[in-house]
């Protein structure tokens, strides 16, 4: 069963939003390396942009859990985003209809 987990980011209207949009290409191309990754991407809302919306999904749990412990999440998501972060949600999906 594939696990969707879609990640909501929030922070301050400026450096700090531009900061992070500048590292989302690399942790989106990171990502879509890891075994088990079936796909990730990465949004910015057009009205509010400083509102982030990541959207994954894994082939399994050890995936999953292969990209929490995975040198860039590590360095780019918790050492270098998180720190910049005013706000995060993480919302885990169960599919329930749809392609």
């Amino acid at each position: 069963m594939v696990l969707i987990l879609v990640a909501h980011w929030e922070t301050q209207p400026g450096p700090r939003a531009e900061q992070i949009a500048g590292l989302l290409p690399f942790l989106v191309r990171d990502s879509l390396n890891e075994p088990g990754c079936a796909s990730y991407t990465a949004h910015r809302e057009r009205d509010h942009p400083n509102r982030f919306v990541l959207i994954e999904s894994y082939l399994d749990e050890e995936a999953l859990e292969n990209h929490r412990e995975s040198v860039h999440f590590r360095e780019m998501v918790l050492g270098q985003i998180v720190p910049l972060l005013a706000a995060r949600h993480v919302a885990f999906l169960t599919h329930i209809a749809g392609a």
